[in-house]
């Protein structure tokens, strides 16, 4: 069934098409206008300044040279000289030049070529009815004629066409002034309608694409927030609601996965408490029939030692040996099994208390080996003091273990703060580790040097692995150093989580064990 709603029919991408097209065509429209709206208020002032204000100019220029025609033929009339008839051809020359003038400004406005018109008619009359007759007599009168009612009626004639000329520009004015009003009623107009067209735009982006877009990014935040059973609706344009679902799908997968490790994380409790189980076990029921035994072949050993021939007393060596190894053994699977179940506070531990401590237990052997320990003044950072104790007793006591024949163990401790967290090295002058081994040692029960050459029982570097990664941090060993071992770790601000897997290592640990 086919959705009623049109946002669900247009995707975003066409809602935006739709509003830019909108908008194009608003602004267009009030470009053409706008365009409309100019061309006519450049039309009425180019009427003033181009056609009218020259025209009342050239009037005044028409009126000069009908004067001088005047004056001339006056002139001439007195004297009866010729060459006093200048004035009266250059006027007529002036005249005529203006006249073609106004016909050229005055094309298009009828009424005011009809005046001119008028006087044209008016002074080629008194030119051909009196100023023409006047000179053709060539005789000096002494006096001078009066103008007459003809020239009197060109005269009136030029001001009836300036008297005309005056009333366009006054009217050209008042045609001006409306034109920029309704011009300037238009851009505020146009003004008024972009902003309403920009706030209905914003609006409908808001309803159709942001609000929707709001609500999905909301709905998002909530289920990234760790409400995962909080479902997703989606609303809006097709793309956006189909993002959503998308969004849904991957919630539900999330929620199924979450399911799958809550059930994989109570078989872990699950299997955590059975490894307790079997620890306590281990500590107890198994180690103190290894006591015994230990005990009972000391005892035969001391008792029968008379008559018992060399092979017997190797094979009660042997039996010794070998449970007081399987005790070490249990006794540090167990160790290593609690970092993170019974060894997990999380509190302030200067680790310089922490060094003077390891100092003080490795005093004896530092000692022996006249070994010279170098270090900073350490931070205080957050974790479990008892882990941390393990972790630099390992470290040091290693370098102490595994030191060179030749010379005395010489420690040397570093510490810095790098992007949020702590950095120390452990470096040494000792036997080395070759770079092939590098990720071996860190593997529990995994030893590079038999057993009569160095004790233990290689579970020291597994157990630091463990209670750096406990803390958030990481360790490794320098594979480019040559002289010596350096041991590089980070630690985070605080304690980070235990590390999952244990019972699996622990297994495999017991499996691999003597």
């Amino acid at each position: 069934m086919r959705s009623s709603n049109p946002t669900r029919r247009w995707t975003s991408q066409a809602w935006f098409a739709c509003i830019l097209t909108c908008m194009v065509v608003l602004i267009l429209a009030g470009a053409g206008l706008g365009t409309q709206v100019l061309a006519d208020t450049t039309a009425v002032s180019n009427r003033l300044n181009d056609h009218i204000s020259p025209a009342r100019t050239t009037v005044v220029k028409l009126d000069d040279a009908l004067g001088d025609q005047a004056f001339g033929l006056r002139a001439f009339e007195v004297s009866g000289q010729p060459e006093l008839l200048e004035p009266y051809r250059s006027g007529v020359a002036d005249g005529q030049t203006a006249t073609a003038r106004l016909r050229e400004l005055l094309a298009g406005e009828a009424r005011l070529l009809t005046e001119l018109d008028e006087l044209d008619r008016l002074a080629t009359q008194w030119r051909r009815d009196t100023a023409e007759p006047l000179i053709a007599e060539r005789r000096p009168s002494g006096t001078a004629t009066p103008p007459g009612d003809a020239f009197a009626a060109v005269r009136a004639q030029v001001a009836d066409l300036d008297a005309a000329l005056l009333d366009e520009r006054t009217r050209g004015r008042a045609a001006l002034d409306d034109s920029r009003r309704i011009r300037n009623a238009v851009f505020l107009g146009l003004a008024v309608l972009l902003l309403a067209a920009v706030a209905a735009i914003a609006v409908v982006l808001r309803l159709v694409v942001l609000r929707p877009l709001a609500r999905l990014g909301a709905a998002v935040r909530t289920v990234a927030a760790g409400d995962f059973d909080h479902r997703l609706s989606p609303h809006g344009p097709t793309d956006i609601a189909a993002l959503g679902h998308d969004v849904e799908a991957m919630r539900c997968r999330l929620v199924q996965a979450l399911v799958a490790a809550g059930e994989t994380r109570d078989a872990l409790a699950r299997s955590n408490a059975d490894l307790e189980q079997f620890a306590y076990v281990a500590s107890h029921d198994l180690q103190e029939p290894l006591r015994k035994v230990a005990s009972f072949c000391q005892m035969l050993q001391r008792r029968y030692a008379d008559s018992l021939d060399d092979r017997a007393q190797q094979y009660i060596s042997f039996a010794v040996d070998g449970a007081t190894r399987m005790q070490r053994l249990i006794h540090d699977l167990l160790t290593f099994s609690r970092i993170g179940r019974v060894y997990d506070s999380s509190q302030p531990v200067d680790l310089d208390r922490i060094l003077d401590e390891v100092e003080q237990t490795l005093a004896g052997t530092i000692e022996e080996t006249g070994a010279r320990i170098d270090r900073p003044r350490l931070p205080t950072v957050q974790g479990d003091a008892t882990l941390l104790t393990m972790l630099w007793q390992n470290l040091i006591g290693n370098a102490l273990k595994f030191r060179h024949p030749d010379r005395p163990p010489h420690v040397t401790i570093s510490a810095a703060s790098v992007e949020g967290e702590w950095r120390f090295t452990v470096s040494d002058n000792g036997i080395g580790i070759d770079s092939e081994f590098a990720e071996k040692i860190f593997v529990i029960f995994q030893r590079l040097h038999p057993r009569d050459k160095y004790s233990g029982t290689g579970i020291g570097l597994a157990i630091c692995k463990r209670v750096v990664e406990h803390h958030g941090g990481a360790i490794s060993v320098d594979t480019t150093r040559s002289d010596g071992t350096m041991f590089v770790f980070t630690m985070a601000g605080h304690g980070g989580s235990p590390v999952a897997g244990t019972s699996d290592q622990v297994g495999q640990a017991l499996a691999a064990s003597p």
